[in-house]
């Protein structure tokens, strides 16, 4: 199962940035290409991991994601379901209740920019990747003191130590779809179901 998902993470070109390894690949970059099938597995998986923790996603409000790279999974997720989202945009409006979070991650700082959540919103939040836990931290602890009650959050790929730093900071779980490491210029990919 997932075995688009997977050939897809493989086949990924790494690059450097700094000392970060950082791999190109459509579900955390939007290149190459973003196939149909990927997205229809991101779905199912999202779907099959709710049920599995018992959450009906009758009962969410929102679905929560960051700029740019959660827009594309969210999307997606939204059509199936029919549950409105939201972005967490790196821009600044303005609009009346937008709430500035800070976060860093493994090669950049920046504020971020939450609008249209309000207290009382069962969210689920869903992010690309999470690797060294800023931004996911950042969001989880910025919705949770608005009152946000975050039902679920997933990461479809899960790199380095990132999913355990979220867990540990906010004590929300974290579902991911792959694990994915990168060693001597090489990706290794295990699915996680």
């Amino acid at each position: 199962m997932y075995e688009e998902i997977k050939k897809s993470l493989e086949s990924s070109p790494i690059i450097k940035k700094g000392d970060y390894d950082y791999f190109v690949n459509p579900i955390t970059d939007g290149i190459p290409l973003m196939y149909p099938e990927i997205l229809e597995e991101i779905v199912e998986f999202i779907k099959q991991k709710a049920i599995k923790e018992n959450l009906d996603l009758n009962n969410i409000d929102k679905i929560v994601c960051v700029e740019a790279m959660g827009i594309h999974l969210s999307t997606a997720l939204s059509l199936d379901t029919r549950i409105p989202f939201t972005v967490i945009r790196k821009r600044e409006y303005g609009l009346p209740g937008e709430v500035p979070v800070f976060q860093e991650t493994g090669y950049s700082k920046a504020n971020l920019y939450i609008n249209y959540l309000e207290a009382g919103d069962k969210v689920i939040i869903v992010d690309d990747v999470v690797s060294t836990g800023g931004t996911l931290t950042a969001v989880v602890e910025a919705l949770k003191s608005m009152d946000v009650d975050v039902e679920f959050t997933v990461a479809i790929v899960e790199k380095y130590d990132g999913k355990k730093i979220v867990e540990e900071k906010t004590g929300v779980k974290v579902m991911s779809l792959a694990k994915l490491d990168i060693n001597d210029g090489k990706i290794y990919v295990e699915i996680l179901d």
